[in-house]
């Protein structure tokens, strides 16, 4: 077997999360992805535990990937960063719209030199319009759409931002999807193309709770799946109350203890009360719960510690939480790529570079170039390893 995208090349110009995982995934997918980055660092390399030099949140989005340190600044950086444009397949990045036209690496100014080129541009806000040059991490775009508001809602609690990057990855994955499809194009047209990706448009088309606000229809979505305390542990049931009480009955006989005439506030917590029973008198340990919660047909999961991801049966039967080189004689735990061929390999293929690792080796792989043409170049390039 081989990699879906073995030969491809790609430039990743990224940084953070919007971006650098698309890239991670084209890498996994088996392209040869370099990432370029700036003298002073991507701001990753402070985030996480550190072994031999390299922090995990870095090492996370970046496994796989080749490195080159050049400095956009100077003008040998640029002239570096376009020939490596010039060779690419396709070329991700997130800079704040404007900047990439600053450097003379927007994409009609790179089309004319590689008119074959997918770049994919990542933003806040779209690469024209009323909020274009609004700096957007993560959490900005998980405001200005609505979902920190709904959140608190649900909860009950202050508005906070949510404990994951969603808005991030779904522009990445959304991005990954694009250049996928451009590709294809591609392959029928011979022409490259650019992919304006919004970070806000890929959150609102992902949000499958959107419509019932917008339509004024929240009174008909499934309620809120309940958490509750049972023999099992705490468990998370993905069912509406109002069916889980109606199988209890169903199938177990639960006797409603609801006094007569009582309120509808008092009929939710004689009924919670009941079921409480049930799954902590009635079943005495974790294999009865199971087996009830089968027999009444629930979903159900276990409302787990986010390290527990390591012992998590399926993840570990899949070997999600894989290791790859830590660079430092050892193996570092990483989380391994979703997708599954079956004629076909992917996969993390190695541990994350260090700045400018592969300087001399892209320089002379991707632009021909042997150390006295590379050293034309060298006032803008710099390697920094432990």
């Amino acid at each position: 077997m081989s990699y879906p995208l073995e030969g491809l090349k790609v430039l990743d110009m990224s940084r953070v999360l919007a971006g650098p995982f698309a890239g991670r995934m084209l890498c996994d997918l088996g392209a040869d992805v370099v990432k370029l980055e700036p003298p002073d660092g991507d701001i990753t390399r402070i985030w996480g535990a550190d072994i031999a030099g390299i922090r995990g949140y870095y090492a996370q989005q970046n496994a796989g990937k080749r490195n080159v340190s050049v400095d956009l600044s100077k003008p040998e950086g640029v002239e570096f960063a376009r020939a490596l444009a010039g060779k690419a397949d396709m070329l991700v990045e997130n800079f704040r719209p404007g900047v990439m036209a600053r450097l003379g690496m927007d994409y009609q100014s790179l089309r004319t030199d590689n008119p074959a080129l997918l770049m994919l541009s990542i933003s806040g806000f779209g690469a024209d319009g009323p909020e274009s040059q609004r700096a957007a991490y993560a959490p900005v775009i998980h405001a200005e759409s609505g979902l920190i508001h709904r959140q608190a809602q649900r909860s009950g609690g202050e508005p906070a931002d949510i404990a994951l990057s969603i808005a991030d990855t779904n522009a990445s994955l959304h991005g990954l999807v694009g250049l996928l499809a451009a590709l294809h194009m591609r392959q029928r047209t011979g022409l490259g193309q650019h992919i304006d990706m919004a970070m806000i448009d890929a959150m609102v088309a992902t949000d499958d709770d959107l419509h019932y606000h917008l339509e004024e229809s929240l009174d008909t979505k499934a309620g809120v799946p309940p958490i509750v305390e049972t023999a099992a542990g705490q468990l998370l049931l993905s069912t509406d109350l109002r069916l889980l009480w109606k199988q209890l009955v169903k199938h177990f006989g639960v006797i409603d203890p609801t006094p007569d005439g009582a309120d509808l506030e008092t009929k939710i917590a004689s009924r919670r009360a009941a079921m409480d029973e049930f799954f902590n008198v009635r079943c005495t340990d974790r294999q009865s719960v199971v087996d009830a919660l089968a027999t009444m047909n629930i979903p159900w999961g276990d409302v787990r510690q986010t390290a527990d991801a390591r012992t998590q049966p399926t993840l570990a039967h899949r070997q999600m939480i894989t290791q790859v080189d830590d660079r430092a004689g050892g193996e570092r735990e990483i989380v391994q790529s979703p997708y599954r061929f079956s004629a076909a390999d992917s996969g993390v293929r190695g541990g994350a570079p260090h700045q400018g690792e592969h300087n001399a080796a892209v320089a002379s792989e991707w632009l021909g170039l042997d150390e006295a043409g590379l050293a034309r170049f060298q006032s803008a390039l710099t390697q920094n390893q432990p």
